[in-house]
């Protein structure tokens, strides 16, 4: 009896096991139906407008591969900023096997945004535009890239299906390095942080474009690995400033801009007089929180957080890179000892920040 309902029990295993293995091979040959459109054809459509890069690299665990997407007819390649691409030659190919050789526009290096262009025309691309909505967490999407770099000719690149986990500031880094781009990114519940996937195509599965994937990075909190991509319309303004042909001194004045008001937090530094102007305190406002934290005129600012500083304007682009609610950690040196200085935390809001 027990050996009847034993092999009773092996066949109704094996027969559910042969009941999935048939459900998983439906999926795989009977395309998902969205609206829209059905995934295969969503995926065949964004790969064609996808191509792979190949430059410098293949040393000391450097790629030398990654991915790119096509932004206009003439052959406009957007890509991360690598050094993959920092090579004389770097060959892109399509999804049809058409191999170029392609010259290097410009960069954004807030966004780490590179643009790239190939001889081509009435090429297949996506349309970017600094107006494109942002996507809601939960909306499903489609990652496409040269993961691996296992599509070397007319080969496909990799689709990975997943949906939007969160939108939130980037902050992570890459090694001893945190990313240069402090802007909302869409975290993706999909595995998008491998080699050859930077620069990928994110679209919805109606097609739509929506982002690129980013570099390989680790959340400065916990040390995990990210997958995240940054939206279309952030794209879209890297490409525009890029195309218009801003100089580095614009991106020096695009940093500029970026600078902290040190007003804000209630004190206020000695005239920078000089490129290398010491952070020092001339005076510190009542009833604030540099007031309540004990900062003193003559204070010296040496750090934020574990971050170094050695003058004004080194200063006021480290608060410049936080976040609201990160916190405002300053080491000074005061009468020849360090002082740690505790200033609360980023606003939420651009205004005054006084003790409450």
């Amino acid at each position: 009896m027990a050996t009847t309902t034993l092999r009773n029990t092996c066949n109704h295993s094996r027969s559910l096991e042969f009941s999935v293995a048939l459900a998983v091979a439906a999926l795989t040959l009977c395309p998902a139906s969205v609206r829209g459109g059905d995934v295969t054809s969503v995926s065949v459509d964004a790969a064609s407008r996808v191509t792979k890069i190949y430059g410098a690299g293949g040393i000391r665990g450097l790629e030398s591969y990654q991915t790119g997407i096509l932004v206009s007819s003439s052959g406009h390649i957007i890509t991360v900023l690598s050094t993959a691409i920092d090579s004389e030659a770097i060959d892109c190919v399509l999804d049809d096997g058409r191999r170029y050789m392609a010259s290097l526009v410009g960069v954004d290096l807030r966004r780490e945004l590179a643009v790239l262009k190939i001889d081509g025309d009435d090429l297949p691309h996506f349309k970017l535009s600094a107006d494109s909505p942002r996507q809601v967490v939960g909306t499903r999407v489609l990652a496409l890239s040269n993961l691996f770099g296992v599509a070397v000719g007319d080969e496909r690149v990799s689709v990975q299906h997943g949906v939007i986990a969160a939108q939130i500031p980037l902050r992570a880094r890459r090694g001893s390095h945190e990313a240069a781009y402090r802007g909302d990114v869409y975290i993706l519940d999909c595995t998008t942080n491998n080699p050859g996937s930077p620069g990928g195509c994110l679209v919805t599965w109606q097609g739509l474009f929506i982002g690129m994937l980013g570099k390989e990075l680790r959340s400065a909190q916990n040390g995990t690995w990210l997958s995240y991509a940054i939206p279309a319309n952030e794209l879209a303004l890297g490409l525009e400033m890029i195309l218009s042909g801003q100089t580095d001194q614009s991106l020096a004045d695009q940093t500029q801009s970026l600078d902290f008001d040190l007003q804000s937090l209630g004190f206020i530094l000695v005239p920078d007089l000089l490129d290398l102007t010491p952070p020092f305190v001339e005076a510190v406002t009542r009833d604030t929180f540099a007031a309540a934290s004990g900062l003193q005129t003559d204070d010296l600012v040496v750090a934020v957080g574990n971050r170094t500083v050695t003058s004004q304007r080194g200063l006021r682009q480290e608060l410049s890179r936080l976040i609201p609610g990160d916190p405002i950690q300053l080491s000074i040196i005061r009468d020849g000892s360090i002082v740690f200085v505790d200033l609360g935390v980023i606003p939420a809001i651009a205004e005054p920040t006084r003790k409450r």
